[in-house]
Parts: structure tokens; sequence; C-alpha cells
């Protein structure tokens, strides 16, 4: 505990579980909704995006990432919408297509172009997360801050209509909602929540804070209120005691933060067995 307390003293500590305590919370609001869709994999597929788009920037010398980054991931949630609806290509088709080649992409970019001695590092560190978290100014908190809020705001204020499109879209289009104006603000708000959890997770790990929240609260209660709270709830606190965890035993944070969801999972499983709300 002296040593916690010791290093909540650091400003970099603080910024670090305030960044990761929103993205953990943004990620579980529309997790529930991704999983219930069988859309949980386009967080796979966006992280990937974001991981050329990063490889670009990296190549281009941008000063700031998510200039670039952000706008790609943005567009192409929006592509792998329109292109999960053509008959032709299905959505997880769609996914695994468009995250594929924007990996292999990136990474060719980084080989040809590269302006790292450490390429492999770089790529490691993109892919599985890295020390990132912890070196965060104030501007970037506040980035993150202001995207989080927004993000909360807009599942807030649209809950009712997210609610009616996830459980049946074609219901809600029948009563007059504009189901593809909301699947398309949901595409926009997870290809935001992505560029946010690069810094975090790194992009391989990322559909773990979209899925394992959700999963796990399926596991205890019934309503999709209370699954949704649920999730929130117990991202919020993995995210928490991962970077706690990882700062005390100086393992990496996004792994270890994904293990603390798992774990999380495993006990509501098991709690699950016998009980459900």
């Amino acid at each position: 505990m002296d040593k916690l307390i010791l290093y909540l003293q650091y400003p970099f500590v603080r910024y670090a579980l305030i960044v990761g305590v929103l993205i953990a919370l943004c990620s579980s609001l529309l997790g529930v909704t991704l999983v219930l869709k069988r859309f949980s994999f386009i967080g796979d597929g966006l992280s990937h995006v974001a991981f050329g788009a990063m490889a670009i920037a990296a190549v281009l010398e941008f000063s700031n990432e998510m200039m670039l980054v952000l706008p790609v991931t943005v567009v192409s949630a929006v592509l792998l919408l329109r292109t999960g609806k053509n008959t032709k290509i299905k959505g997880d088709a769609a996914i695994a297509m468009i995250s594929v080649a924007a990996l292999a992409f990136g990474y060719l970019i980084m080989n040809i172009f590269s302006t790292s001695s450490n390429l492999t590092g770089d790529v490691c560190s993109t892919l599985f997360g890295s020390t990132s978290i912890l070196t965060l100014t104030l501007a970037e908190v506040w980035i993150c801050a202001i995207l989080s809020v927004m993000v909360v705001a807009v599942f807030v204020i649209f809950y009712n209509r997210i609610f009616a499109v996830t459980f049946d879209e074609d219901f809600a289009k029948a009563t007059g909602t504009k189901t593809d104006a909301y699947n398309l603000m949901i595409a926009v708000v997870i290809a935001v929540i992505i560029v946010l959890a690069m810094n975090l997770v790194g992009s391989l790990l990322i559909s773990a804070l979209v899925i394992f929240p959700a999963l796990s609260a399926m596991r205890l209660f019934n309503s999709f209120k209370r699954v949704t709270v649920c999730s929130a709830v117990l991202s919020v606190i993995s995210a928490f005691a991962g970077i706690i965890i990882s700062i005390l035993a100086g393992t990496p944070v996004g792994s270890t933060i994904v293990a603390v969801d798992a774990a999380v999972f495993a006990l509501c499983y098991l709690v699950g067995s016998f009980v459900s709300l």
C-alpha cells in the first residue's frame, strides 16, 4: 500500500488511471450492443485498420498520429457497415478481409519506409500495447476525456434507439426508426473508442475490452440495462486493477488488463452457473 501511495503521487500514474478508466467505460457501453448483434469482432478489424494508419502516420512523421488514424478508422467503420450488408460479402468476411489487408499493409509500409532502428520493438508495442499509457501528456488526457464524454453522452441520449436497433432492427425500421443512421453512429463511436484504446492495450488486444465485460455481465443479468451497467462497472474495475498491478509488478499494461478481464469473466461464469438476476 505504501508503494502504491508513492506511485500515485506521480502525475503520469494518475493520467494513466484516468485514461484507462475512461476508455474501459466507453468500450463496455457499446460492447453489449456489438456482442448481441454478433458484430463483436468489428473491434478487432478496426484495430488492424488503425495499426495500418499508424504505420503510415509514422512514415510521414506526423507529430500527432490521431489526426490521420481517427479519420481513417472512422471511414473504415462506415465501409465495414456498408460492406457487411452486401449479400455477396457477409459481415464477418468483410471484417476479416479489411483487417488482414490493413495489418499486412501497415507492416509492409513500416518495413519499406522504416524510420526507426528498432522496427520489431515498434511493431510489438503497437500490437500488444506499450508503456505509452504511462507517458501521456495533460493535453492527451484532456482529448481522451472530451472524446469519452462525447461517447457516453451519445449512448445516454440515444439509449432507446440503440436498444431498438440491437434487439430487433427490422421492427425498429418498420416503426420509422432510421436504423441505418443509428448503425452508422454506432460504427463511428466504436471507431473513436478503438483509436483511444490503441495506447492502452495495443491493436491486437482491443477486442478484449469490448467483449469480456459484456460477456461477464451477461452471465449475471438478463435485462439489457442491467447488463450494460454491470459491464461498465466490471470494465472500469478491471482496467483500474490491471493498471495498478502492471505498475506494481512491472508487467505490460495491456496484457495485464486483459488478464484481469479474463479472470473476472471466469469468476462471473462460475457465479452465473448458480445465480442469474
